[in-house]
C-alpha cells in the first residue's frame, strides 16, 4: 500500500481518559513526521457510515492532551447491524464507500473489545484499518496495558481511600462497586492500592459466608468495620453457575428461534443478578449485624482529567500507530508491550478477553496481605 497520506480517524465504545492524548499522539506524529492528513469522524462506526467528518490539523490537535472523554464522539454501534430506520443493516459496504470517497490510506479505530471486533469485520471485508487498544477494564488480550486503565485506577483508588474514614467512624461494612464486568483488573489493583479488606473479582465466584467469615475475624481483633471492593461482575457461586448455564445454552442454540430463546434467557439472568452489590451488602448486614452500605462509582471512573500514565501511553501507542501507517500496515492492533509497543493481528485480539489468571501476582500479594478475596 506505501506510505499513508490520508488516514481516517475515530473513537468507538465507552469513552475513556486517554483517548485525546492518543488522537493528539497519532495526529502529531502523522502530520509532522510524515505529512499525512488526518480526518476524523464524529461519533464512532455511525459517524463513519454517515460520513460525519471534520479536519484533524494542528489547531484541532491542539490543547486536548489534557482533555477526558474523546474531541470526536462516540458510540457502540456495530458495523455490521448497525440499527438504521428501526431496523438493523449491514453497514460494511456503505463503510467502504466512505472510505473511498475520503480516499483513506488507512482507518484508525481506537477502542475495546467492540471496537476490535467492528475492525476485524473491517479487515475481513478487505478495508486497510489499525485498532488502538482503550479500555480502563485492561481486558484486551495481547497487551500490556489499555489507556484509560491507569486514571480509572487512580479514580477508584481515591473513593476507597476515602469510604475508610465514613465506615471506620460508623463502624459500617461499606460496598464500594467499581466497573468491570468479565475482568476484575481494576478492582484488584485498587482494592489493593486502596487497602480493601475484601476484593470481590469475575473472576473468583464468592461465598457470602467467607466474607462474613473475613468481617468477624476483623471484629475478633477489635475492628469494627471493612470496605469491600466489588467488581460489577462479580457473583456468588450460584449466580455464577446460572450465568454460566445461561450463556452454554446460548453457545449451543442451534436453530433461529432457540438462539432467540436462550438469548433472552441470558439477559432475564443477568437483569436479575443486576443489583448484586446490594443483595450482598443486605446479606452481610444480617449475617454480621454491622450496618451495610454501597457506593456505586460508575461513570465517574471514566471521567476527568487523565492521569501521567494514561497521557504517556496513549502519546506512545498513538505515535507508533502513526510509524506502521507510514509501513503500510493494517489489520492489526498497536499492543503496549514493555517499554514499547507492538503490533498484534486483529485476528488475536477480536473476541479474546485478558482475565485474571487465578496465580496472578496481585492475587498473590492480595492474599498475602490478608484481604479477604470471598473464595
Amino acid at each position: 500500500m506505501g506510505k499513508a497520506k490520508r488516514v481516517g480517524v475515530l473513537t468507538a465504545g465507552g469513552d475513556s481518559p486517554g483517548l485525546n492524548a492518543a488522537i493528539r499522539g497519532l495526529g502529531k506524529a502523522a502530520i509532522g513526521r510524515y505529512g499525512m492528513e488526518l480526518v476524523g469522524f464524529r461519533d464512532g462506526v455511525r459517524g463513519l457510515a454517515e460520513n460525519r467528518t471534520i479536519p484533524l490539523d494542528r489547531a484541532a490537535l491542539s490543547g486536548i492532551l489534557t482533555t477526558g472523554g474523546t474531541i470526536l464522539g462516540t458510540s457502540r454501534d456495530k458495523v455490521h447491524r448497525m440499527v438504521v430506520d428501526g431496523e438493523p443493516r449491514d453497514m460494511i459496504p456503505t463503510i467502504a464507500e466512505v472510505i473511498e470517497t475520503n480516499e483513506l490510506d488507512c482507518l484508525v479505530m481506537l477502542g475495546g473489545g467492540g471496537t476490535a471486533k467492528n475492525a476485524l469485520r473491517l479487515v475481513e471485508a478487505g478495508l486497510p484499518v489499525i485498532h488502538l487498544p482503550k479500555t480502563i477494564d485492561k481486558d484486551l488480550a495481547h497487551t500490556d496495558n489499555t489507556f484509560g486503565f491507569s486514571t480509572a485506577l487512580e479514580i477508584a483508588t481515591d473513593a476507597i481511600d476515602r469510604l475508610h474514614s465514613t465506615a471506620h467512624s460508623h463502624h459500617r461494612v461499606i460496598l464500594a462497586e467499581i466497573m468491570g464486568h468479565k475482568a476484575g483488573w481494576l478492582t484488584l489493583g485498587a482494592g489493593i492500592a486502596g487497602g480493601a479488606d475484601v476484593i470481590l473479582l469475575p473472576e473468583i465466584p464468592y461465598t457470602v459466608e467467607s466474607i462474613a467469615n473475613t468481617i468477624q475475624e476483623r471484629q475478633n481483633r477489635g475492628t469494627n468495620f471493612s470496605v469491600i471492593a466489588v467488581a460489577e461482575g462479580a457473583r456468588d457461586v450460584a449466580a455464577t453457575a446460572e450465568l454460566e448455564a445461561a450463556a452454554e445454552l446460548k453457545k449451543n442454540a442451534s436453530s433461529p428461534e432457540s438462539k432467540a430463546a436462550a438469548k433472552a434467557h441470558l439477559a432475564n439472568v443477568e437483569d436479575t443478578h443486576r443489583e448484586h452489590t446490594f443483595t450482598l451488602a443486605r446479606e452481610l448486614e444480617e449475617a454480621t449485624g454491622l450496618e451495610s452500605r454501597v457506593t456505586i462509582l460508575g461513570y465517574v471512573q471514566r471521567g476527568g482529567t487523565p492521569c501521567a500514565e494514561d497521557r504517556l501511553l496513549g502519546s506512545k501507542i498513538g505515535s507508533a500507530a502513526a510509524d506502521l501507517i507510514a509501513e503500510g500496515a493494517s489489520g492489526i492492533m498497536v499492543a503496549s508491550r514493555g517499554e514499547g509497543t507492538a503490533a498484534v493481528p486483529l485476528e488475536d485480539v477480536a473476541g479474546n478477553l485478558a482475565l485474571v489468571p487465578q496465580d496472578h501476582d496481585w492475587i498473590t500479594t492480595a492474599r498475602n496481605v490478608g484481604t479477604g478475596l470471598g473464595d
